[in-house]
């Protein structure tokens, strides 16, 4: 998939594409529904050939997804860019657009490996929580789409002024954005003595203690 607009900030390569998809959080969902075109956040996770998205079996748009060409794009904001005129303002930003034909996961294994890669994308948490029960796994939904036609998009930097504006009287410069993460929050209904799974604690900077299954 080639970019027509602003080709320069295209990136193609797998490691680009891979690298922004593992920033990102959520992935906007574009899919065509019988009571129409329709877009939608959701997590994702991925491997070096599938992007894969879960939901409820009764999930409408997920539904319709199916078989059918859909977009994903995950983009990740991390500035905003002011120039000397708005006209030029901009966002320093890294985005991934991938289309394809997703496909209704049915095979067990590849199932459970695809709702384990969405659930482990931004802190792996699979194997210090509750296994799925087959009951969960019935409920739930997974597709693949895969990263074939796919490209990302980086744009850095500050503003791009017009020559003459830069000895004009006007501030022009960069808001960088940042997500940091707070502190956890233990569920009010928490059993007293069990401790935050490592990757869970480690996202938010708080002190890491193994974190072992009750009973």
């Amino acid at each position: 998939m080639r970019l027509r607009r602003g080709p320069d900030r295209a990136a193609y390569a797998s490691r680009d594409v891979l690298a922004v998809l593992d920033a990102g959080i959520i992935a906007h969902v574009g899919v065509v529904t019988p009571e129409g075109p329709v877009v939608i956040p959701m997590a994702y996770g991925r491997d070096d050939e599938h992007l894969y998205l879960h939901g409820a079996v009764g999930n409408a748009a997920l539904r319709a997804a199916v078989d059918h060409d859909i977009c994903v794009t995950i983009t990740i904001v991390d500035g905003l860019i002011f120039a000397r005129t708005p006209f030029h303002n901009s966002m320093r930003y890294r985005s991934v657009v991938v289309r394809g034909v997703a496909r209704r996961i049915r095979d067990e294994a590849e199932h459970i490996r695809a709702l384990r890669l969405v659930t482990d994308h931004v802190a792996p948490n699979w194997d210090t929580s509750r296994p799925p029960s087959v009951g969960d796994v019935r409920a739930t939904m997974a597709v693949a789409i895969p990263l074939t036609e796919s490209s990302a998009k980086l744009r850095p930097g500050g503003p791009a002024d017009e020559p003459d504006d830069l000895v004009g009287p006007y501030w022009g410069g960069t808001v960088p954005l940042t997500t940091v993460y707070g502190p956890l929050e233990p569920s009010p209904d928490l059993a007293a003595g069990i401790a935050a799974p490592v990757a869970i604690a480690a996202l938010t900077g708080a002190p890491v203690h193994p974190a072992h299954p009750a009973g």
